[in-house]
């Protein structure tokens, strides 16, 4: 598995691209795409951008691969995939706040939630694909970009401070979150309104 990670570091932008589809498809990995892209972008600043857009490309990709099988294969494809008890809380949570659960993960790499459970959700739920599209990239393309830029920047010191602001980037991403939510809640006190003014 090592050599097989530092193989796609040689590859540069094609091994990034590689390891956002099968990262982003929920398959076993070497290592996520977020530290390789920080090492190509520090290794090879002249195309970090390139690197970056391949990852979003890839992992958009991987994420509708995995969503399109779930699409056609409903709810039992869902419960066969995801029916533990950690797995059905967050399906519960994808039926209460929707895309707002797959938006999280894509933009924070930092947040404990299983990306895999939400895409799925979206699937087997029959989220309307040009919706999920749009979730996926608003959180990939930012993402994927802050990283090359930082990458960039700070050369082989960019991981160090990443973890120097791990709790940053999990508070900051806790108050979007939380914000979402409040939104969610909001919209559908509002509609719940509007339904009995009507009636």
């Amino acid at each position: 598995m090592t050599q097989f990670l530092e193989l796609l570091k040689a590859w540069g932008p094609l091994g990034a691209f590689i390891v956002a589809v099968i990262d982003s498809a929920g398959l076993p990995n070497p290592g996520g795409p977020d530290y390789l892209l920080l090492f190509l972008a520090w290794k090879q600043p002249g195309s970090a951008y390139l690197s970056a857009l391949v990852c979003v490309v890839g992992a958009i990709g991987g994420s509708f691969f995995l969503y399109s099988l779930a699409r056609r294969g409903g709810q039992k494809y869902l419960d066969a995939k995801a029916s533990g008890p950690r797995a059905m809380r967050f399906r519960q949570w994808f039926d209460r706040y929707g895309l707002v659960t797959v938006f999280i993960p894509a933009l924070v790499p930092v947040v404990p939630l299983p990306m895999k459970v939400f895409v799925l959700s979206a699937g087997a739920l029959g989220v309307s694909p040009l919706a999920f599209l749009a979730v996926m990239a608003a959180g990939k393309i930012p993402r994927f970009f802050g990283l090359a830029y930082l990458g960039r920047s700070l050369g082989e010191h960019s991981t160090d401070w990443l973890k120097a602001h791990k709790l940053h980037f999990a508070l900051g991403a806790v108050a979007l979150m939380v914000f979402l939510f409040l939104l969610v809640r909001i919209s559908e006190r509002f509609h719940q309104r509007k339904g009995r003014s009507r009636a």
